[in-house]
């Protein structure tokens, strides 16, 4: 069966095109003769396209299919970031050979985007009981200009295309596929382990079912958990979301939900558990305690680059550890309590922070220009000696820069994972201080509301 996907690029063309184009991934020893195959090895990258076996184009030359893609979006002007799009076509172990791999992908790729886009499709070998093939789809249409959309039909489109080109082939397809119920973002957050806020919100409904005997005590918990209902459309919202999310789509009916209720009033411990449960809700804000604990005032700056960062994640690590050692702790919105799933990765992204002795997020944007500065530089030097490496005129000349290009590389590869992190962090630190600020307001108003009941 195979399993297709594409996402949007935004780096550099010629270097997506150059790791499709991977002589060491798109040609294997066995299909050519030893010296072709030696050849492609010393040439790598370079513009020899026309001697890979496994490299085709549509619409443009497999050969010049980087600079055939600049000329169209000269032509109409390249609009928008995405600069590309780079797709996959995976095969089952042992479900294809090479050629067929490679017939496939052509006809997928002809079918899906050769009425108006240029495609660079190429087959990689370098995993062999998993065959799979690459496209590099040019983001502007050499027909009419027009920018390529990236919409969850076009992922169901491919699907549809792959499905049918391998069933008339005898190949087997992926049914129930997730894409085919139009929930991209809920397929890929799943995947990773997460939970969407409609998972969090049937887990939370749950509790509220579990513990209420009417209508009234469901809307304490709930309204208690950061959600209000609104009976006449049956909906549940959390005060951040721009819409409701209806009850019988999570499952639950009116019916279901009255029969939860009978089911706790015949149960001889539900008062008591009830009680339990309020009770506990007035006793303890982690937030509140946690900030006066380390000295953080949680509005300590109106401009997003002068927040405290490293702190920030330091006071969010230590919240999210007590609600799971202090019965009473609870959190009041629900987005603070989805966020609480991914502490592992706050956790690290603390550590990365006081080990760059980053305070600030002023100084993490300092941190990722000057990161990104010495990429550019280093990739500089890897480019002059990759073009050494091809003028070299002996055997242990081409070793020499061969060694000097791996060294180089062993000094980019710690440096990005480096920017990654430091960009991801960058990037939710202002969301992430949001929502302590709105959790804050939340304790606060329901101390001050406890004060004035007594």
């Amino acid at each position: 069966m195979a399993v297709t996907g594409f996402w949007p690029v935004k780096s550099r063309l010629k270097e997506v095109i150059d790791y499709a184009e991977n002589p060491d991934k798109t040609i294997e020893q066995k299909y050519l003769d030893a010296d072709l195959y030696a050849t492609l090895q010393y040439a790598e990258n370079d513009s020899k396209t026309d001697e890979k076996l496994f490299v085709s184009g549509i619409n443009c030359s497999k050969n010049f299919a980087y600079s055939q893609m600049i000329a169209v979006k000269k032509k109409f002007g390249e609009r928008g970031t995405n600069i590309a799009y780079h797709g996959f076509q995976s095969f089952s172990e042992g479900e294809v050979t090479p050629e067929e791999c490679r017939e496939i992908g052509i006809e997928t790729a002809r079918k899906m985007w050769g009425d108006k886009f240029q495609v660079v499709i190429t087959t990689h070998l370098d995993r062999k009981h998993h065959l799979h093939n690459h496209f590099v789809i040019n983001s502007v249409s050499f027909k009419d200009g027009s920018k390529f959309r990236n919409k969850i039909e076009d992922h169901i489109r491919l699907r549809e295309i792959s499905d049918a080109i391998c069933i008339e082939r005898g190949k087997t397809v992926y049914k129930d596929a997730p894409f085919y119920n139009s929930q991209k973002k809920e397929y890929w957050l799943h995947k990773a382990g997460k939970q969407t806020h409609r998972d969090m919100l049937k887990e939370d409904i749950e509790l509220c079912l579990s513990l209420a005997t009417s209508w009234d005590k469901f809307r304490t918990i709930l309204a208690s958990m950061g959600y209000e209902i609104d009976y006449r459309r049956m909906t549940v919202k959390a005060k951040d979301w721009e819409r409701g999310i209806r009850l019988k789509n999570l499952g639950y009916t009116a019916e279901g939900i009255e029969k939860r209720f009978e089911e706790n009033f015949s149960n001889r411990n539900n008062r008591n558990e009830w009680n339990n449960y309020i009770i506990s809700r007035r006793k303890y804000f982690p937030l509140e305690t946690m900030a006066k604990q380390l000295e953080f005032s949680i509005e300590h700056s109106k401009k997003p680059d002068k927040i405290f960062v490293d702190t920030m994640f330091l006071l969010i690590i230590m919240v999210f550890k007590l609600i799971t050692e202090v019965a009473d702790a609870m959190l009041l919105s629900p987005e603070m309590r989805r966020a609480a799933k991914d502490i592992k990765q706050y956790v690290a992204d603390y550590h990365f922070l006081t080990d760059n002795q980053i305070h600030t997020t002023e100084e993490l944007a300092i941190t990722i220009e000057e990161t990104q500065q010495k990429i550019a530089e280093l990739e500089e030097k890897r480019s002059k000696a990759d073009n050494k490496k091809r003028r070299a005129k002996t055997p242990e000349e081409k070793e020499q820069y061969k060694a000097l290009r791996k060294e180089l590389t062993k000094e980019i590869a710690p440096l990005r994972q480096r920017l990654k992190q430091a960009e991801k962090i960058y990037e939710k630190s202002p969301h992430l201080y949001e929502l302590l600020q709105k959790e804050h307001n939340a304790e606060i108003k329901k101390i001050r509301n406890m004060e004035r009941n007594r």
